[in-house]
């Protein structure tokens, strides 16, 4: 074995082993729903916000955005504005009426809402379509880094990464999750800064074919092309509305106190999400300048050029070693997010379906074994895109569905359970018909191949102006209790009043 996969293994079994660990120490024998779904609701806004924020810095956030830059220039930083900015209309818009709703999941705060079993369901389905899109590609990122740097079959490194997602979800549910994904929020940011420390300090050579590189126009140039401009704003669109309706990041709200406290935690999120999106852009640029070749465009090979950077720039023992450190980090980057995918989909999962033949807590444990099981099968019969593009898809259904059932359940009273069904049945088919013609590679050429591969500015309004419409037609509908609902989703917990009325199923508080 080579001195790089050496270094590889043992960097990999330490983050697992620390994730394992912190999973072991912060749990409590968690019996109830409660514990299980959102910690009791007892996580303090520092450590939820470390939390939030291991869990959201995925692998498209830890290799994918570097990839982009260094394979498509500067239209990729994008990304992780969009992606930091996302967090700011979950603060001013979402973050605290959703805390106040009590719920556990998505689908109980749209049953909340419009009162009917039809929203729920359709807010299931919607939470499970893009928790899957965003979970495969972490699955199969993990496959391809240690296939690199190890030359193990693809699948043991997804086989880790859902064995260890297994036991924490399924053991302890968020309550074990948390002061993981905390920890490994601190990890990855260590993973980037010492590799970059010494990046930095041991570049050299290039001369004129590294200028020529970096000074290319169509990599400099943020918006290029006949159609770029449709492709920014769709892509803008897609990030910025995309992140209030991903499952795993709403349910965090739901673990917070109170509505303060979750905007607190969103706060010092937006703080930690902005240190850490300064270093992905900066390894793409160097790999640009010192990889002896730039990857394609649009494929998995520029994620995985940039673990190989330290080889190329500093070589020798010690390019190995940090060549170990990124992928250690980009470990806990696959692990943090599965966990807090996995959990959602299993909270769904358990509610819904098994929950009607299992009491909450096995349900709950069943679902997130067959959950993990599940995306791990599909991992190992999908390939293909980029991680930050195949993880753009999961924004774009996000946006086109969960989003508007938010916003508009949240700020608009006159929403009825049809026009938000309406609405999500034709956000949803839009965006996933999208999604699926763009992975199975039968995007159309010209106009109409540009607006299915970035869908996002056809299927948002879409999605809205059919909620909008349909709720109008059918004002009959509106749940009797709309304006009680109302007044809980916007009234600070400080002021007294009649909190009672609808609760999770097994709901303990």
């Amino acid at each position: 074995m080579s001195t790089r996969a050496l270094a590889t293994v043992v960097g990999v079994v330490v983050v697992v082993a620390l994730t394992l660990g912190a999973g072991a120490f912060s749990l409590r024998r968690a019996r109830t729903p409660s514990e299980y779904y959102v910690a009791s609701r007892a996580i303090s806004p520092a450590t939820n916000a470390a939390a939030v924020s291991g869990e959201y810095l995925s692998a498209a956030s830890f290799l994918g955005i570097a990839g982009l830059v260094l394979s498509r220039g500067a239209t990729s930083l994008w990304y992780p504005v969009g992606w930091t900015a996302g967090y700011l209309l979950l603060l001013l818009f979402v973050a605290a009426p959703l805390r106040r709703s009590r719920a556990y999941t998505l689908p109980d705060f749209a049953e909340l809402r419009l009162g009917t079993r039809a929203a729920r369901t359709a807010a299931s389905t919607a939470v499970v379509v893009v928790a899957v899109l965003y979970l495969v590609p972490q699955f199969r990122e993990a496959g391809l880094t240690l296939r690199i740097l190890t030359g193990a079959p693809t699948w043991v490194g997804a086989a880790i990464v859902a064995a260890v997602v297994l036991v924490n979800v399924t053991v302890g549910g968020m309550r074990s999750i948390t002061l993981a994904q905390a920890l490994q929020y601190w990890l990855k940011l260590v993973a980037l800064c010492l590799p970059l420390a010494f990046l930095l300090v041991r570049r050299s050579g290039g001369g004129q074919v590294v200028v020529e590189r970096l000074r290319d126009p169509g990599w400099l140039e943020p918006v290029h092309g006949g159609q770029g401009l449709y492709v920014t704003y769709s892509l803008v669109v897609a990030l910025f509305l995309g992140t209030m309706g991903l499952p795993h990041v709403a349910v965090r709200f739901y673990t917070n106190r109170d509505g303060r406290a979750a905007r607190r935690t969103t706060v010092v999120v937006l703080a930690l999400l902005g240190v850490f999106y300064v270093l992905p852009p900066v390894y793409g640029a160097l790999a640009r300048a010192y990889l002896p070749e730039t990857p394609t465009p649009g494929t998995g090979a520029a994620d995985a050029a940039i673990l190989t950077l330290p080889g190329h720039v500093v070589g020798g023992t010690l390019g190995d070693v940090l060549v170990a450190v990124l992928a250690a980090g980009a470990f806990a980057a696959f692990l943090s997010t599965s966990s807090g995918l996995v959990l959602s989909i299993a909270g769904v999962v358990g509610q819904d379906v098994i929950g009607r033949r299992l009491p909450p807590v096995p349900a709950f444990q069943v679902a997130g074994a067959a959950v993990a099981a599940c995306a791990l099968a599909l991992t190992l019969l999908t390939s293909g895109l980029a991680v930050a593009q195949a993880v753009e898809l999961a924004f774009v259904v996000a946006a086109s569905t969960l989003c508007p059932l938010l916003l508009l359940g949240i700020w608009w009273r006159g929403l009825t359970s049809p026009g938000a069904v309406a609405g999500m049945v034709v956000g949803g088919v839009l965006s996933t018909a999208a999604v699926l013609t763009v992975t199975t590679g039968a995007v159309p050429g010209g106009g109409p191949g540009v607006m299915v591969a970035q869908p996002a500015l056809v299927t948002v309004p879409a999605a809205f102006a059919t909620m909008v419409v349909v709720s109008l037609l059918t004002r009959g509908a509106r749940p009797p209790h709309v304006a009680r609902i109302m007044v809980r989703l916007h009234t600070p917990e400080a002021v007294v009043l009649d909190r009672d009325g609808f609760r999770a199923r097994g709901a303990d508080d």
